[in-house]
């Protein structure tokens, strides 16, 4: 059965009420319809596959967004994309299958691969707007910043990638964590929010083509870290990284599938948040401690799903920070053993519209946004000002 107990503003029978938990006053300003409404806004651009024109038509969208939430820092990370292109020398390539680190198979496996043929999406419409092709040449990525207020020289680097391929809408496959994200930085942007630490809110690109949008980001901004610029402003264009925390696909926990290759259509009561480390990266230990205060936010902040803590993070884009940084995904599946084992049929296809989700697929990714939120409001010290009665 979900979890139905109030959010952690709740207090133990019998004990002194305090001041306001910082953590529970932004969680409670999560809204599922609001949430689900930023979704819809990402899919109006189609599956938002990179080089092209809707591609950019979406990263103005969501730029426009942050500059309406107030978010600090609006700005564009600029690189070059060509398919030939050799993987990132940053760190190691990205494969499409099951690469060292990701977990071992068990249980009932399906069919799983990307979608090619445009003729699967019934939808002539959005056939239409898929179909323009990619072209290789320049790409950019939005990010923004919440600066803190007394360490603004530290920062956590919350993320998801907008881009999607599939002849579908890419809803899940990633624009339910670009809309974790946005939603995130919506929140924290309020002016009655103050931080201790910055939190850096980033919309990758070129995910699908292997991780070439946070692979740019590494090398253009890592030897930044913690440089004030100019010397003596209290600026820092690029904050010490204190941990990198990605969302990739965080609505559709279905279970395994069953013999015959098929996925149950609704929610499992027992759907998690999963929470993954990579155990193989010179960071491990670090990410491993930032997994778990994770996992106790969302012990003390989700309303309805709990989480789980797994040591194979794969394939998404923390594994360019993972050597770096201590670096997390937060997922609906554990990517290597379950994601590439059939566990969502809607992974890279037709069928990853948003009218595919249920409100209670929505209400999964809706708590991996309270488990993000909590636990950064703890990490990087939030406070807020209490608004003034009118």
């Amino acid at each position: 059965m979900l979890r139905s107990h109030p959010l952690a503003a709740a207090e133990p029978a019998g004990a002194v009420s305090g001041p306001p938990d910082p953590a529970a006053q932004l969680v409670g300003r999560l809204d599922l319809e609001r949430y689900k409404a930023t979704i819809r806004g990402l899919t109006r651009f189609g599956d938002r596959r990179q080089g092209t024109d809707r591609n950019r038509a979406a990263v103005d969208w969501i730029e426009s967004q942050l500059r309406a939430y107030g978010c600090s820092d609006v700005a564009r990370l600029r690189y070059t994309y060509s398919p030939q292109q050799k993987p990132s020398p940053s760190g190691p390539p990205v494969a499409r299958g099951l690469p060292q680190g990701g977990g071992r198979f068990r249980g009932q496996r399906a069919a799983t691969g990307v979608n090619e043929d445009p003729q699967r999406q019934p939808d002539e419409r959005l056939r239409a707007l898929d179909s323009p092709p990619s072209t290789a040449g320049e790409r950019e990525e939005v990010y923004c910043t919440k600066i803190g207020r007394t360490h603004a020289d530290e920062m956590y680097i919350i993320g998801a990638h907008m881009d999607g391929i599939g002849w579908g809408e890419a809803a899940n496959d990633d624009g339910s964590g670009t809309a974790l994200v946005m939603e995130l930085a919506r929140i924290l942007s309020s002016s009655e929010v103050q931080t201790e630490r910055s939190i850096r809110f980033v919309l990758w690109n070129n995910e699908e083509t292997g991780l070439n949008g946070a692979y740019a980001y590494v090398e253009q901004r890592a030897g930044l870290q913690g440089i004030e610029s100019p010397p003596g402003s209290g600026r820092y264009p690029e904050p010490r990284w204190l941990g990198m925390v990605q969302h990739d696909m965080v609505l559709f926990d279905h279970g395994m599938p069953r013999p015959d290759g098929t996925v149950s259509p609704a929610q499992r009561p027992e759907a998690d948040v999963n929470i993954e480390f990579q155990s193989q990266a010179k960071q491990a230990e670090g990410a491993q401690k930032l997994a778990w205060a994770f996992y106790a936010a969302n012990e003390a902040y989700a309303t309805d799903y709990p989480a789980s803590v797994g040591p194979h993070m794969t394939n998404t884009d923390s594994t360019p920070f993972m050597n770096l940084v201590p670096a997390i995904s937060v997922r609906e599946n554990e990517r290597g053993t379950q994601i590439g084992a059939g566990w969502d049929p809607h992974w890279h296809q037709p069928t990853d519209v948003y009218a595919t989700f249920s409100d209670a697929d929505f209400r999964l990714g809706l708590n991996a946004a309270q488990t993000t939120l909590s636990a950064i409001a703890r990490l990087a010290g939030a406070s807020v000002t209490e608004r003034p009665a009118r």
